[in-house]
C-alpha cells in the first residue's frame, strides 16, 4: 500500500488525499493504523485455520474449506463471540484503510487492486457480524453458486459468468507468480534479517503460490459453469479443493495446499508487523 506519512510530514497538505493522511498522522490515525494492521494478523489466525481444514480434507474429514467455516471455528474458540467481534473491527479497520488508498492514493491499476481487496476485507467484517450474532450464512460454495444462478439468468448472463471465471483465474495466476518471483516484498516497509527474514520468505512463497492453484481452480470451475450454464459447477475454495481431491495423487496436492495456506497464514502475521502502510 501507499505510504500514507508523506500527507502529514510537512504539516498540513490540503485536498481529500491529504485529509486521510492527516486523519491517519494523528493519534486516531495512529489507532486506525494499529486496527488495521491487526487484520492481518486475524488474516493470518483465518489461514492457519484454513489451511488445518483443508488438510483435515485430504484425510477424510468432510470439513467445509472456506472462510465462512474457518471464522465459524475461530467464533468456537475459548473466547468465542468475542473473537469474532475482534475480527470484525480488525477486518473492517483494513477494509477501510483499503478503500481510502483506492480512493486517494496510487495509479489507476494499483487503486483497484487496493479496492478489491478492501471490498474482500469487509465481506469478512459482515460474515464475522453475522457469526458473533448466531447467523451461520452458507457456505463459500452455495454462494457460488448462488450468485452465478443470479447472473446466469441475466441478459448475456453465461458471458458474465465465464467473464468473472477468467479474471479469478488470472487472479490466480498473479497470485502464482507474486509468489514465485517474490514481489509480496514489495507490500513490506522492511524485510526482517537473518533467519528470520527467510522464513517470512519462504511462507510468502510458498503461501501465495498456493492460494494461486486454489483461486485457479475456482475460476476454472466458474468458466464450466458458464460453458455448460449449470450455476451448480461454480465453486468456492471448498469445491476447489475437493475437485483437486479426484485428481491422481489428489490427497497429496490436497496437502500441500492446505500446508500452503498456513504459510500464508505466519507470512500474514509478518505482514501485520512489517505491512507497507
Amino acid at each position: 500500500m501507499t505510504s500514507s506519512t508523506s500527507g502529514s510530514a510537512g504539516g498540513g497538505t490540503s485536498g481529500p488525499s491529504g485529509g486521510v493522511d492527516a486523519a491517519r498522522g494523528g493519534r486516531s490515525g495512529d489507532a486506525w493504523e494499529k486496527a488495521a494492521r491487526a487484520g492481518y494478523a486475524v488474516s493470518g489466525a483465518l489461514h492457519l485455520v484454513l489451511g488445518f481444514l483443508i488438510v483435515s480434507i485430504a484425510f477424510g474429514s468432510g470439513a467445509e474449506a472456506d472462510q465462512s467455516s474457518a471464522l465459524g471455528t475461530l467464533g468456537h474458540s475459548p473466547l468465542g463471540a468475542g473473537v469474532l467481534w475482534l475480527a470484525a473491527v480488525a477486518f473492517l479497520a483494513l477494509g477501510g484503510w483499503q478503500v481510502a488508498d483506492a480512493v486517494h492514493h496510487g495509479e489507476p491499476a494499483d487503486r483497484a487492486k487496493a479496492a478489491g481487496r478492501g471490498a474482500m476485507y469487509l465481506v469478512l467484517a459482515f460474515v464475522s457480524v453475522s457469526l458473533a450474532l448466531g447467523s451461520g450464512g452458507s457456505n463459500g460454495d452455495g454462494q457460488a453458486q448462488g450468485f452465478a444462478g443470479a447472473l446466469v439468468q441475466a441478459p448475456a448472463g453465461r458471458l458474465l459468468v465465464g467473464a468473472i471465471g477468467l479474471g479469478i483465474l488470472a487472479g490466480g495466476a498473479y497470485h502464482v507468480v507474486k509468489g514465485a518471483r517474490k514481489t509480496f516484498l514489495e507490500d513490506l516497509q522492511a524485510t526482517p534479517g537473518g533467519q528470520l527474514g527467510r522464513g517470512v520468505r519462504a511462507m510468502g512463497t510458498v503461501g501465495y503460490i498456493a492460494k494461486g492453484v486454489a483461486l485457479a481452480v475456482v475460476g476454472v470451475l466458474f468458466v464450466v459453469a458458464a460453458a455448460t450454464a449449470d450455476p451448480e459447477q461454480a465453486q468456492g475454495i471448498d469445491g476447489a479443493i475437493d475437485s483437486l481431491l479426484g485428481l491422481p495423487g489428489g490427497p497429496a496436492i490436497v496437502v500441500a495446499v492446505g500446508v500452503g495456506f498456513a504459510a500464508y497464514g505466519v507470512y500474514s502475521f509478518a505482514r501485520a508487523r512489517y505491512a507497507r502502510m
